[in-house]
């Protein structure tokens, strides 16, 4: 069967393969992730990896003009753009809670130093 596909059919088995390497590796990464902190964790890498998977068999599915795999990764990058937006608002709450709980000291930053300025000056200059 394979041998008698042209070569843009190879190309676009090919592609397919590419897309579920991608969707698979989501997985692996996750399990990665989880095993090196004892814990359930989503890294980002996990919703990078599920975007691109799904825009690849997305595009393979349109390209076998196949409806039932067409609705099932057409609404995917959505969702999964979604959590990466979530992930970075919670980032950006965290960064400004923290900063807000932070002492004064560590809150303002440090004075700039000459490059090249003896190390016993800086800490006479701040």
């Amino acid at each position: 069967m394979f041998l008698e596909m042209s070569v843009a059919e190879k190309l676009w088995v090919g592609i397919g393969f590419v897309g579920q390497a991608c969707f698979f590796m989501r997985f692996v990464v996750q399990w990665i992730a989880s095993e090196r902190v004892k814990r359930s964790v989503i890294p980002d890498a996990f919703w990078w990896l599920s975007i691109g998977g799904s825009l690849i068999l997305l595009a393979y599915a349109i390209y076998r003009r196949d409806p039932v795999f067409i609705v099932a990764f057409a609404p995917n990058v959505l969702i999964y753009s979604r959590n990466l937006w979530f992930l970075k608002l919670e980032r950006e709450r965290d960064a400004v809670g923290a900063a807000a709980a932070a002492p004064v000291e560590e809150a303002c930053p440090a004075p700039v130093v000459a490059a090249g300025e003896p190390v016993a000056e800086r800490v006479r200059a701040s």
